[in-house]
């Protein structure tokens, strides 16, 4: 069951990672090639796309690192009522 969570993530992370700049640069060129503008806007979804799957990254690593340090029990679970002094 580990190794199916595991994979999920995997996966998530390069959707997260390559779903924004393929999207980007899709959707660069059909600007350039359906209004007839220059290179600047392929460049413009190049960088767009990289900052977006820059943050994805960021965000699924930082939710990743979270999940496992739930999991990993670092801190004392919680008192009962009968345990208390």
């Amino acid at each position: 069951m580990k190794e199916l969570t595991l994979l999920t993530w995997l996966t998530q992370l390069g959707l997260s990672v390559a779903l924004p700049l393929a999207g980007f640069i899709v959707l660069a060129l059909w600007l350039r090639s359906q209004f007839a503008l220059g290179d600047w806007v392929l460049w413009a979804g190049v960088v767009l796309g990289l900052v977006s799957a820059l943050d994805g990254l960021r965000q699924s690593l930082k939710l990743l690192i979270r999940l496992t340090r739930k999991k990993s029990g670092d801190t004392p679970p919680p008192v009962s009522y009968n345990d208390h002094d």
